[in-house]
């Protein structure tokens, strides 16, 4: 397993394996896939661009993982965009990008936070298993969206 951080000049490779998670699991993230996938060049660039942190794991030549970093205020790091593609679940890969943005965020000095939906059953177990305390659901969450759980690592 090789974790890459890749940036705007890799963008023809963050588009394809981002738009593999947004096709594999289109209810986990913010973004849709008919949002992305006539995108401009510029867009997948500015994406690249103003994300700080963006990671992808490969497994035998091949993309199987994707997991990105963004400063959130003065003391966290959001951890954004994870997925592991289906056959690559179970094997690590998870564990290796989670670890790879912890890291990142604690060179920093700062805690990593991420929100994930509430009914992602194995997401939320693969963030406990790397640390992470589940908070709840923000208080001003909108009633209107499906609820999502706060989960932070502090250490």
């Amino acid at each position: 397993m090789e974790i890459t951080r890749i940036g705007p000049d890799d963008w023809e490779r963050f588009r394809e394996v981002r738009l593999a998670s947004l096709a594999d699991a289109p209810a986990a993230f913010g973004s849709r896939h008919e949002d992305w996938v006539d995108a401009p060049v510029e867009r997948w660039r500015d994406r690249l661009t103003q994300v700080p942190l963006n990671l992808v794991a490969q497994e035998s030549g091949r993309d199987v993982g994707v997991v990105s970093g963004q400063p959130d205020g003065d003391d966290w790091v959001e951890l954004i965009s994870m997925w592991v593609a289906p056959e690559a679940r179970g094997t690590g890969t998870a564990a290796q990008l989670i670890g790879a943005v912890v890291d990142w965020a604690a060179a920093q000095d700062r805690r990593t936070c991420l929100m994930v939906r509430s009914d992602n059953v194995r997401a939320r177990t693969a963030y406990e298993r790397a640390g992470f305390v589940d908070v709840g659901v923000p208080e001003d969450w909108p009633a209107d969206e499906p609820p999502e759980n706060r989960m932070e690592r502090r250490a």
